[in-house]
């Protein structure tokens, strides 16, 4: 079983929302999501993974400078889901979008995170 599983990509153009979903598997990870820091990554074609943002146990969040203000994340602990409520999309937010999780680290280096999601599309046209 998979540990996160995103799901809600697709095509939109610029200025419009999308919101992204991730159902995680606490018996594929280290219990429930309830202890874990949730984040977002996303990888644009020809680039390497940058981070979006995360939320940490106590439902603090963190977004990077070019998504604050337009993106957010929360998260529903009986459902198991982690959401990334993406607003005012621009061409430039064009990529594939990962769900991490990881019981100790949240911040914002990619390799520190154990558990992966295998991705969802995002396209903004102009």
């Amino acid at each position: 079983q998979a540990p996160l599983v995103e799901s809600g990509g697709g095509s939109v153009q610029a200025g419009g929302s999308l919101r992204l979903s991730c159902v995680s598997s606490g018996d594929a990870m280290s219990g429930s999501m309830s202890g874990h820091c949730m984040g977002w990554f996303r990888q644009a074609p020809g680039k390497g993974r940058e981070a979006v943002g995360n939320i940490d146990s106590f439902g603090d969040t963190y977004y990077v400078d070019s998504v604050k203000g337009r993106f957010a994340i929360s998260k529903d602990v009986a459902k198991s889901t982690l959401y990334l409520e993406m607003n005012s999309l621009k061409p430039e937010d064009t990529a594939v979008y990962y769900c991490v999780a990881d019981v100790k680290y949240c911040g914002l280096r990619d390799t520190r995170y154990n558990y992966w999601g295998q991705g969802t599309q995002v396209t903004v046209s102009s």
